[in-house]
Parts: structure tokens; sequence; C-alpha cells
């Protein structure tokens, strides 16, 4: 397996595919991909997993020293689920990340896959919310600790 930078346009088709099947294509673009990271999960060159990274001002001080990264639309096809992929590519961000001194790395979890989060040393915060009818929580960690 090869995790690796990709365009936005390349993480589209997965997002699609696993996380909204029943919207439009264009309902996987969010707001800010142009500027994002991307990082694509290869298996003999399918892509199999893909993670987008935002830095986000919401997170970051007044004189922005400090990178705060959000994990946004990360997703493995449904074929090569639970086969430590996201794991992997979960380890790839996280050493990333940290080598170019980011601060907090978060995201909104999908309260089902908190487990995966919490094995990487990220903490619940808050009370449970929704986006449409899935609960979700925002996780966090010190990229520091990571």
């Amino acid at each position: 397996m090869e995790i690796k930078p990709i365009s936005w346009q390349d993480a589209l088709p997965l997002r699609h595919q696993v996380l909204w099947p029943n919207e439009p294509p264009a309902f996987s673009k969010v707001e800010g991909d142009e500027d994002a990271l991307h990082y694509g999960a290869f298996l003999d060159g399918e892509i199999v997993c893909v993670a987008s990274i935002h830095f986000s001002s919401e997170f970051t001080d007044a004189h922005n020293k400090n990178k705060n990264a959000r994990l946004r639309k990360f997703a493995t096809s449904q074929a090569h689920q639970g086969q430590g992929i996201g794991s992997l590519m979960l380890k790839r961000i996280l050493t990333d990340l940290k080598q170019e001194g980011a601060s907090i790395f978060w995201c909104d979890a999908r309260e089902t896959a908190m487990g995966l989060y919490e094995r990487f040393g990220m903490h619940a915060e808050g009370e449970r919310f929704y986006k449409g009818d899935i609960p979700y929580f925002r996780m966090s960690k010190n990229v520091e600790n990571a």
C-alpha cells in the first residue's frame, strides 16, 4: 500500500461513494478543498482511502504561530474497511503534521468511528451533535503528543 498526496478532485469520487452515495457527486466537495491537503491510500493502483486536512483559523492563535489541522471527509471503500488502512492513513497524517509544526489535530467524528480516533489519543469534546440524522462528537489531540 502507498499513501501519498492527491488533488481534491481525486478525493471526490471515493468521498461520494462512501459518505454520500445518495447525493449528487457535487455534494462531496466542501468549502476550502482547493486550499487543503489531500491524501490517498492506494492498493494495486486503486485509491481505497482518502482524507483531507484543512488548516483552520477556528483554533489558531492571534499571532498564527500555531497551525491547527482539521481532518475532513475521511473515507475508506467498503471493500477495504476493517483492514487497518484508515489507521495507517491517520498515522501518516499525524507524522506529517508533527513535522510541519501543527499544534492541534481535530475533527467532527461520526459516533460510530470514535474508537478509531481514541486509539490515536483523541478525546471527545462537548456534547453529541447531529449532521442530518448522523450523531457526531468533536474530537481533538495535541499534535506534539502524536
